[in-house]
C-alpha cells in the first residue's frame, strides 16, 4: 500500500535516504527539492495548492507531498539483532499512545539519543501516519519501529533476553534520577490519559517519576519520555 507524506523536512529526508517515491507533488517554488527529485528519476507533478490541501487533509504540507510506500516496520528480533554486541540496548515501548504528535516527537528524541527501537501496538494506538512523519522531522526513517499485538508478552520475552523494564508513574515510584540505567533497558510510556495499562505495569521491574512542583499534575507523554531518555543517556555517557 501507499500513503501521502508531506512537509519539506520530511521530503528532504526521504530524498536523502533514497527511499522510493512513487510521485512527488509540488506547488509553488520548490526548486531545490524538484531538482533533487528529477536527478533521482522521480516523477514530479506540479499542481495547485488546493490539490495538495486535499491530499494532506488540509495538513501543513509546505507545498510538497510525496506518494510513498508504507513505512517499513521491523520485528522485535530484527531490532535486537541490529544492536551492536558491545552496546546496552535501549528500547521504548509506547503503551496505547494515541496522539500522532506525541509519537512523532518520541521518534525525534529517540533518534537524538540513539534509541535502538520503538515498540507500538498494532491496535488501539497511533500508527505511522503522515502526521507522525512530519512531526518526527525524518526520524520515522531513522528509528526502527516494531508493531506488536501484545505488549505484555513482548515485555516478557525481552526480560528473558536480559532487558529491565522501567515504567513511568507518580505512585510507588522513585525519582527518575536515582537508577543507574546500566542494563539493557525498555522504557515504557503510557497512554496520554490513562497511563500504563495494568498488565503492562505488572511487567515493569521498577517505576520512576518526574518531580513536579507546579500546579499541573502531569506532563505531556512525549515530554516525559524525552526527559527520561536524556537521563538514561546522561547516566550511560557522563561528562
Amino acid at each position: 500500500m501507499a500513503q501521502y507524506v508531506y512537509g519539506k523536512n520530511v521530503i528532504q529526508q526521504i530524498l536523502q535516504d533514497n527511499k522510493k517515491i512513487n510521485v512527488l507533488y509540488i506547488s509553488g517554488d520548490q526548486k531545490q527539492i524538484e531538482q533533487e527529485a528529477k536527478r533521482k528519476g522521480i516523477r514530479v507533478e506540479k499542481v495547485d495548492k488546493k490539490h495538495l490541501d486535499k491530499l494532506s487533509n488540509n495538513g501543513n504540507h509546505q507545498g510538497v507531498i510525496a506518494n510513498i510506500d508504507d513505512y517499513k516496520t521491523y520485528t522485535i528480533e530484527e531490532i535486537l539483532d541490529s544492536i551492536p554486541s558491545d552496546k546496552k540496548g535501549l528500547l521504548v515501548l509506547l503503551d496505547e499512545l494515541e496522539d500522532p504528535h506525541n509519537l512523532g516527537a518520541v521518534l525525534r528524541t529517540a533518534d537524538a539519543v540513539g534509541v535502538d527501537g520503538i515498540i507500538i501496538k498494532k491496535n488501539n494506538a497511533v500508527g505511522l501516519t503522515p502526521t507522525v512523519a512530519k512531526v518526527s522531522v525524518g526520524a520515522i526513517e531513522t528509528v526502527k519501529v516494531a508493531m506488536v499485538t501484545n505488549c505484555t508478552q513482548t515485555l516478557k520475552m525481552l526480560k528473558q533476553k536480559g532487558y529491565w523494564v522501567v515504567g513511568t508513574d507518580m505512585k510507588n515510584a522513585q525519582d527518575y534520577r536515582q537508577p543507574q540505567y546500566d542494563t539493557p533497558l525498555v522504557v515504557v510510556i503510557g497512554n496520554e490519559g490513562k497511563g500504563i495499562t495494568r498488565l503492562v505495569k505488572e511487567e515493569c521491574d521498577y517505576m520512576v517519576k518526574l518531580p513536579m512542583v507546579g500546579e499541573i499534575s502531569s506532563l505531556n507523554a512525549s515530554v516525559a519520555c524525552g526527559i527520561l531518555l536524556y537521563e538514561v543517556y546522561n547516566k550511560r555517557f557522563p561528562l
